[in-house]
């Protein structure tokens, strides 16, 4: 694949007979090697080629090889890093639709904004034997990092930013490397008590519901009777977060999900387990706390007392680095904007109580 580029400012001939100049822009023609791969970058009826024209606002036309990218510079720049990646996976044989269209497109705009001189394939990628899990955005490559060399980190943010499955990765990783001897993967199984007495079944079919997002992530990244054999003989458990008290968990890769509904007691048990040779991950959105009224959650309380703590680090996800469809972008983002809203009106009626008192009072 090769590159040209053209830069000039459309309507210029406009703007020296009076009109008011247009934005500078600029033109790049890439040009493919390969003409059977073309309708597969282009997607049916190209539909990968409007998607980034919509997402990027540039205007992209093809004749033969060639696609030309028309745009703001900076639009530009990051319309030719993507494509430029979707065309390296699938020169490699990978797969790219909707999903690695987006991500494309947002690992560009995230390396543009932190050092444009980043080449795309430097990201790095977790290793299983079912394939490569390359990251999504900016924010899952930095998260990758944490898992490669801290011994415990903290994944933090909004759902389906990738936290829980790139951690699963991450241990199926090291486990099939033989860096550790078992993978441990817990939740709290908040209504696990009396509100779950009605439901037939033992206690672990009472609460497997709770944990079946993890068991869904497992079977993302093994063959089902590599997760069978590993689980009956004890390389890998998933369990509720109450089946983790009185352990010492040595030589081991443990993940604690949904953490913001642990209690801090919960939490600290659950950190305090980690033994030799072990590493540790938890995740959880604090803005999705299912606790009863009044109880604090443990995540939040652990973020605080063990800010600064060496040997542990903290990855914090935002809106924009959800990775699902971008409909749950949008609604997660709308959600965040009622509740800041809500916060705001609550603070004003606080105010206006205070002023009340004080004209009362006088």
């Amino acid at each position: 694949m090769s590159t040209t580029a053209i830069a000039f400012r459309p309507g210029e001939a406009r703007a020296q007979r009076g009109a008011a100049e247009l934005p500078a822009s600029r033109s790049v023609t890439l040009e493919f090697d390969d003409n059977q791969l073309l309708p597969l970058l282009y997607g049916e009826h190209d539909r990968n080629l409007a998607r980034i024209e919509m997402r990027l606002g540039v205007r992209l036309a093809s004749r033969g090889n060639r696609l030309t990218i028309t745009g703001a510079p900076e639009r530009t720049e990051v319309a030719e890093a993507a494509l430029a990646d979707l065309w390296r996976r699938l020169q490699k044989g990978e797969q790219v639709g909707t999903a690695e269209v987006e991500a494309a497109m947002r690992m560009a705009e995230g390396v543009q904004e932190a050092d444009p001189r980043l080449p795309l394939q430097d990201i790095p990628a977790i290793r299983t034997r079912k394939g490569a899990i390359a990251p999504r955005s900016p924010a899952q490559a930095a998260y990758m990092e944490m898992l490669a060399r801290a011994e415990m980190v903290f994944g933090i943010g909004p759902a389906g930013t990738g936290k829980t499955y790139l951690a699963v990765a991450q241990g199926v990783a090291l486990l099939q490397a033989g860096r550790v001897d078992r993978i441990v993967l817990s939740r709290p199984a908040v209504e696990a008590g009396e509100k779950l007495g009605y439901l037939p079944g033992d206690m672990k079919e009472k609460v497997d519901p709770y944990l079946r997002p993890l068991y869904d992530a497992l079977h993302d990244m093994m063959p089902p009777e590599q997760v069978k054999r590993r689980m009956e003989a004890g390389e890998i458990e998933v369990a509720p977060l109450a089946f983790m008290r009185g352990r010492t968990l040595a030589h081991c890769y443990a993940i604690l999900d949904e953490a913001q509904n642990t209690t801090p007691a919960q939490m600290k048990m659950f950190l305090t387990r980690m033994g030799e040779g072990s590493r540790m991950v938890v995740t959880g959105d604090p803005t999705q706390v299912d606790l009863p009224p009044g109880q604090a959650s443990g995540l939040h309380e652990a973020l605080r007392i063990l800010d600064g703590v060496d040997g542990i680090a903290v990855a914090r996800f935002a809106e924009r680095d959800v990775v699902r469809h971008p409909l749950v972008a949008r609604i997660v983002a709308a959600y965040g904007r009622a509740d800041a809203a809500a916060s705001r009106s609550r603070e004003a009626a606080r105010g206006r109580a205070g002023l009340e008192k004080d004209g009362t009072g006088k």
